[in-house]
């Protein structure tokens, strides 16, 4: 590759990898150039993918090693399961430290690990061989959230004071693979796979733009678990029947609801209160993504579904069932809201062309390991409090050796 361009390569071929490469079409610092999968079709349909759409030359690779050892790929994303993480840096550090290849930066989905203890492997792993890191939460850099957050700062905040609540939430009806609803595999249920975003939303939003999220510190976290859908009879005979015989939400449940409260003190000692709230058990077009901020004299609210654009379908208009309006599009008839270029909307260009530029060394990275471990912290901590029935101080006691009762397959709701 150029010195202009960075050669990218993803650990992953499914949903979230193909949310990526299309946002790529907005990315002009990098290319994707290849793409690693336990199924190689899937790998290959992914890399096609990337060629149609003319963001990258990519070729599917027979394993993480041979992609990391090829020139071309200067940079990894890693997009796969939850329970593969450490296997998967495993590999790529290997590469790396025996000298068959070369990286310039590892980027990471969300959340960075399923425990602290695993994310804490995952850092040191990566920091063992030197590389640049990136976290990947996409909704930090929603456009909505970007200029939200400044304007309101700038405006509101510097005549008034800084803000003292802000709230975050994503809903859906639940997630599109079998190994998102096995607490094992995946680390618990919709807190571990969704909070990380809405906890890590609410303090950004409650840090003045160009502080360190330091300056707004957790001091107390109050969490709230539940399954109120999913382990009823009716509802678990049609996850089991859609995700298979082994997702069994009458004997090894998920939560499908979760909140989390996160006081906070600021570097101004003033308290800052963060509200939460995740769930796979929404009822509605499809994935809703929400965010408010209050201040002295001032708020802020984005809601995703208030896309500017609505279709119409009559109960005469039939057809397969889609995500085609929306993510997790959940009807196909009635007044249905239209979200386009999702990818854009929910902050995937955005962090794509940033972290390219971070491991190009044209930017310092906003979100690195450090920060995905400091998240999971904060997930934890909830999971003890809604464990415990009661609020907790942050950071809770014993968390580099505590996993969640619904990781372990002994949460009962």
């Amino acid at each position: 590759m150029s010195e202009s361009r960075l050669g990218v390569g993803f650990i992953g071929s499914g949903f979230n990898t193909r949310f990526h490469i299309q946002g790529w079409r907005g990315v002009r610092d990098g290319e994707v150039l290849g793409v690693w999968s336990p199924n190689i079709k899937n790998a290959a349909s992914a890399a096609k993918l990337a060629r149609d759409l003319d963001v990258g030359n990519a070729k599917a690779y027979k394993s993480i090693a041979e992609m990391v050892a090829d020139p071309a790929i200067e940079a990894v994303w890693l997009c796969g399961p939850n329970q593969a993480r450490i296997e998967n840096v495993e590999e790529i550090v290997d590469t790396i430290r025996s000298g068959r290849g070369e990286l310039k930066g590892i980027a990471s989905e969300k959340p960075l690990a399923r425990n602290v203890a695993e994310a804490k492997e995952v850092e040191r792993l990566v920091a063992s061989v030197g590389l640049k890191t990136g976290y990947l939460e996409n909704q930090y850099f929603a456009p909505h959230i970007e200029a939200g957050k400044a304007l309101l700062w700038a405006r509101g905040a510097a005549t008034t004071g800084r803000p003292y609540l802000a709230r975050a939430a994503e809903e859906h009806s639940g997630p599109h693979g079998p190994w998102f609803w096995k607490g094992n595999l995946q680390g618990g249920g919709v807190l571990n796979d969704m909070m990380c975003h809405s906890a890590l939303i609410v303090r950004h939003l409650l840090t003045k733009p160009g502080d360190a999220p330091s300056t707004v510190k957790p001091v107390r976290i109050t969490g709230h678990i539940a399954s109120l859908k999913w382990s009823r009879p009716h509802y678990a005979k049609i996850l089991k029947q859609t995700m298979g015989k082994d997702i069994d939400y009458l004997k090894a449940p998920s939560e499908d609801f979760a909140s989390v409260m996160i006081e906070f003190e600021t570097a101004d000692g003033t308290v800052a209160i963060g509200e939460a709230t995740t769930s796979w058990s929404y009822v509605g077009a499809g994935l809703r993504l929400s965010a408010e901020i209050l201040g002295p004299e001032y708020s802020m609210r984005w809601n995703s579904l208030d896309s500017g654009l609505q279709l119409f379908f009559s109960r005469e208009v039939k057809g397969r069932t889609g995500e085609d309006l929306v993510e997790k599009q959940n009807a196909e008839q009635g007044v249905m809201p239209v979200v386009p270029e999702e990818f854009l909307a929910y902050g995937y260009t955005n962090e794509d062309r940033h972290f390219c530029r971070v491991f190009l060394g044209k930017e310092e990275a906003k979100l690195t390991f450090a920060d995905g471990v400091e998240v999971v912290k904060i997930l934890m901590t909830a999971y003890q409090s809604a464990e415990q029935g009661k609020t907790l101080a942050f950071p809770g006691r014993g968390l580099d050796k505590f996993v969640p009762a619904v990781a372990q397959g002994t949460w009962r709701p």
